[in-house]
């Protein structure tokens, strides 16, 4: 087995959903000890424990990732209790259907709450104690739609902005020897159209994508997947 990220440590949010889940597990296989986060505590305990039966090092925390300061207390919690992170890949992802006029002010706060605020609070707490220390790899899984595809409004525009947010951090801190990656698989059909094959053979390629620019220290382009 590939142990190409031994003994570094990573935090993955989203770590419940497809591609959040299988990063977490290919990071681990490949030697990193990581602590996969999510805001649902069950299946968050469920993944633990399988990926924890199969020896690899694992562990989960419940945390609310729209709040900044539970961010930072859980990046805290992890460098006093793990080590320095060396890797933060923000893979949560929440999408609320419905037409640009008919959303509510929920939807709308919600799909911003998760796709862009999360990203901004966990890459902020990560970059700010990487930068100092020189080195680490934030990566983001911005999904974008097809073009002009409608009844998705509200999670483009999040993940347009968590994308330009995350190409502006990486413009700032490359150069302090931190890789910033943004990796923006389009999907080839609408969501809650996709079978559990296609959701499975998206959430492979996205893992890909996401370990080749950890392995590859990439600079901050947006990646396709």
């Amino acid at each position: 087995m590939n142990r190409q990220f031994d003994g570094k440590t990573a935090v993955v949010t989203g770590a419940c959903g497809a591609v959040g889940a299988e990063v977490v597990a290919a990071l681990a296989a490949r030697g990193a000890v990581v602590t996969a986060v999510d805001r649902d505590g069950r299946a968050l305990c469920d993944l633990v424990e399988r990926l924890q039966h199969e020896g690899l090092r694992v562990a989960g925390r419940q945390v609310d990732i729209t709040s900044g300061p539970a961010v930072e207390a859980l990046v805290d919690q992890v460098e006093r209790e793990v080590g320095p992170v060396d890797i933060a890949v923000n893979a949560a992802d929440l999408l609320r259907t419905g037409g640009a006029t008919g959303l509510t002010d929920d939807d709308w706060a919600q799909s911003f709450a998760i796709n862009t605020h999360s990203v901004f609070h966990l890459s902020r707490a990560a970059a700010s104690r990487m930068v100092p220390r020189g080195r680490g790899s934030i990566v983001t899984v911005a999904t974008t739609l097809p073009p002009h595809q409608p009844g998705f409004t509200a999670y483009a525009a999040s993940k347009a902005a968590a994308t330009t947010y995350a190409n502006g951090l990486a413009a700032e801190i490359t150069r302090h020897g931190v890789h910033c990656t943004v990796i923006t698989p389009t999907r080839p059909e609408t969501p809650v159209l996709r079978s559990v094959a296609d959701q499975n053979a998206h959430a492979t390629s996205v893992t890909a994508a996401v370990l080749a620019a950890l392995a590859h220290h990439a600079d901050g382009t947006a990646v396709g997947a």
